[in-house]
């Protein structure tokens, strides 16, 4: 029986930290696999520091936090085709 079968896939963890640098806590979007998909968290630094390196997160690139603005500004606003 090959073992690797049976093994969990690899999950891709993302985080997109919204606050300032120097802010006590650190504001921050949480996805697994799908980087639209996210949850907002808020904790202290050194706590991010260890939740990033436990996860093992990579931080989502600008065009996916564009693609993300995108999205929330629609579903605040709407979208122009609505507005007409």
């Amino acid at each position: 029986m090959n073992m690797q079968t049976n093994a969990p896939a690899k999950l891709v963890k993302y985080v997109r930290v919204r606050s300032e640098p120097d802010a006590r806590f650190v504001e921050f979007d949480f996805a697994i696999n799908d980087p639209s998909l996210f949850v907002e968290l808020i904790m202290p630094k050194d706590c991010f520091t260890v939740f990033c390196k436990h996860n093992q997160v990579i931080h989502m690139t600008a065009e996916q936090a564009a693609k993300n603005d995108e999205e929330a500004a629609k579903w605040r606003y709407g979208t122009e085709a609505e507005l007409r």
